[in-house]
């Protein structure tokens, strides 16, 4: 009986998370739909679709900023994954940090994976469903077994190269793809990808607990894991296009 209330606890916070992330999408997206024609005079020329699109990746930005941020803070700022903060195998640690990130991506892809099936295929195809269910059930084995989630943390970290996808599909629908800042924008997330595709090898060079960890790959249920780091760049081709 002494462990149903830090379980209860538990579930609570996965599921306020995952409601605040939710929540947080449909404000972002009225936000975004508000304060579109300040920002953009031609915003009242888009087509309802583009309008949609529009507000849809407001939030997408977003989530991608706070999911990014806090992925970069737990794994190299937060003692979470120190090597002599715990007893625990690394890929064994979970915080309530931690689990309130994943439950707040759920929450986001929970969302836009309504609006694609809600205005299905406007905002994407089969790709983006396929995309959206893996990472979902990814996270979701990681936050039910508080295990592999310094993967999802590296996933996640990749969502920091979303904004740069968003502001060009922002720039092209401005009519700005002939723009400095387009070609900027393209160089910034060319190599924010390249990057992004070898944050292990990166994360290497600061830590040397990632020996052990690898070493303790083994220990994390293999759809965890396997799924979680081929999610890396998938999401990111199919939004370049």
């Amino acid at each position: 009986m002494a462990d149903l209330p830090s379980f209860s606890t538990k579930e609570f916070y996965w599921l306020a998370s995952c409601f605040w992330g939710i929540i947080t999408c449909k404000l972002v997206y009225d936000i975004t739909g508000f304060i579109g024609p300040f920002c953009f005079k031609g915003y009242g020329k888009l087509s309802d679709k583009e309008k949609m699109e529009w507000n849809n990746r407001g939030f997408s930005t977003f989530h991608a900023v706070i999911a990014a941020w806090a992925s970069l803070y737990l794994l190299l700022f937060s003692d979470l994954f120190d090597e002599d903060s715990s007893n625990d195998l690394i890929v064994n640690r979970s915080s309530i940090s931690s689990n309130m990130i994943l439950g707040f991506s759920i929450g986001y892809f929970l969302s836009d994976l309504a609006m694609v099936f809600w205005h299905f295929p406007a905002l994407g195809g089969l790709e983006y469903v396929l995309h959206h269910g893996l990472s979902m059930f990814s996270i979701s084995l990681s936050l039910m077994s508080s295990q592999g989630q310094i993967y999802i943390l590296m996933v996640l970290f990749s969502e920091s190269t979303t904004p740069f996808v968003n502001i060009r599909w922002y720039l092209d629908v401005a009519g700005q793809k002939s723009s400095t800042i387009y070609i900027y924008n393209g160089i910034a997330l060319f190599f924010g990808w390249l990057v992004l595709m070898h944050i292990p090898q990166i994360l290497d060079l600061f830590y040397c607990r990632i020996v052990n960890f690898l070493r303790s790959v083994l220990h994390v249920g293999p759809l965890t894991s396997k799924i979680g780091m081929r999610n890396i760049g998938r999401k990111h081709f199919a939004y370049i296009n």
